[in-house]
């Protein structure tokens, strides 16, 4: 019996999702639960996994754009020792078949992926020697072949060429090379990755009313206390007490008392959410990505630094599930790590507001009357105005100030 596998839900912004790696070979026997192929959406990339063991029959190609629910392949469900056999059954069928036509030969050794290509740049690939399993042809050996040509093509036949020792005269720094670019640039496809990041921004600027409000907090509280029980901290926890923690609590009770701010529109309605699902912005090699952390009221200071660190991990290493990167109600994003001092982030759509952080810098504040220096940070809260009045986001940053200025709150929730 054959099993469908289908391209599943992954969250409420994606709706489709492209073919990028396939893990496992058309034919190929894979145990529940194991990759067989890589998904790319415009969050990260993603493992597909077999939904039942057996025999995987390949369903779409490479580089295919594939909606929610989609077909993607099947399984011919059979334990691995079945699978065994039918493959050790085709393999001394196909030794002792005829030798079939060059036509049929070179089509029965294209990859789908490899075949497509060749189609489209109408390349004869019969003298082409595969370089995949079993000698199939792949796309990159055609894509190698189509070079091959083009560097032919580009090398024009001179019959009259100029004697050796007459100088060629020089090409002038300002004349375009032969692809129209001038020299010293260079040319590069955006990775779909950032393509869709592009969209999402631009979709999240045009679709909400987006505004910024910005304070300033003074770190000195919070510095001492890590000073003075970091290192009981990781003894106790296991992990490190950063700044993170602090903030995550801090906007977690700050949200409580302004649920517009963990809140989101539908349509002509206002979603309230009892819970916060804290998104926490992780910059990786491939781009931008959200992991969440779920149900962060819940969570102890201690919780929020293990999971913050289990998720950031995952995000560069490509390891996190779809859900660990959807569904969240509100985001806090780091830019002091980079070292920006102030900036106004993007809503993360569907929410309705972002906490941005940035540097630490000692600077000179009047405090009793009397010019000190202390360690501040600039923070912005950008807001969807359509839900949140100036008045919310600005009180909203004041209580996450007070929280973050008087850690003793945090403890006390007050």
């Amino acid at each position: 019996m054959a099993l469908d596998v289908e391209i599943p839900a992954m969250g409420e912004s994606v709706s489709e999702v492209i073919l990028i790696e396939w893990l496992k070979e058309d034919g190929e026997h894979v145990e529940r639960d194991e990759a067989v192929c890589v998904l790319e959406t415009d969050k990260a990339n993603v493992d597909l996994p077999a939904p039942a063991a057996g025999v995987l029959r390949h369903g779409a190609e490479l580089d295919s754009t594939l909606g929610v629910g989609a077909i993607i392949a099947q399984i011919e469900e059979c334990d691995k020792a079945a699978a065994g056999l039918v493959e050790a059954q085709q393999s001394m069928t196909v030794e002792n078949a005829p030798e079939p036509a060059s036509e049929q030969t070179v089509e029965k050794a294209l990859s789908p992926a490899a075949r497509r290509l060749a189609e489209e740049q109408g390349v004869d690939v019969a003298a082409v020697e595969g370089t995949g399993k079993n000698g199939l042809i792949t796309k990159e050996d055609v894509r190698a072949l189509i070079d091959a040509r083009e560097t032919t093509e580009a090398q024009p036949l001179d019959s009259n060429p100029e004697p050796a020792d007459q100088p060629v005269p020089p090409v002038p720094a300002s004349t375009p090379s032969a692809g129209g670019e001038e020299d010293g640039q260079r040319r590069e496809p955006m990775s779909r990755l950032r393509q869709r990041i592009a969209q999402h921004l631009v979709s999240a600027q045009h679709s909400a009313a987006m505004l910024t409000t910005f304070n300033e907090i003074d770190l000195s509280a919070v510095m001492e206390l890590r000073a003075l029980y970091k290192e009981r901290f990781a003894e106790v926890h296991g992990i490190s007490l950063g700044f993170m923690s602090f903030f995550s609590r801090a906007a977690v009770l700050a949200l409580r008392e302004f649920p517009a701010v963990n809140a989101q529109i539908d349509g002509t309605d206002v979603v309230y959410n009892d819970y916060v699902h804290l998104g926490i912005a992780v910059s990786t090699e491939r781009g931008l990505v959200v992991p969440v952390l779920r149900r962060a009221e819940q969570m102890s200071m201690a919780e929020i630094e293990s999971e913050i660190k289990r998720l950031a991990l995952g995000a560069r290493d490509n390891k996190l599930a779809m859900d660990e990167l959807s569904g969240g109600t509100f985001t806090i994003t780091n830019g002091g790590v980079f070292g920006s001092l102030l900036s106004t982030p993007i809503i993360n759509a569907p929410q309705s507001g972002i906490l941005g952080m940035h540097a630490i810098q000692q600077r000179p504040v009047a405090v009793d009357g009397e010019v000190v220096i202390r360690p501040m940070m600039y923070v912005a809260l950008s807001y969807d105005h359509r839900i949140i009045d100036g008045q919310q986001s600005v009180k909203f940053l004041v209580r996450l100030k007070e929280l973050v200025e008087d850690p003793a709150r945090l403890m006390l929730e007050v």
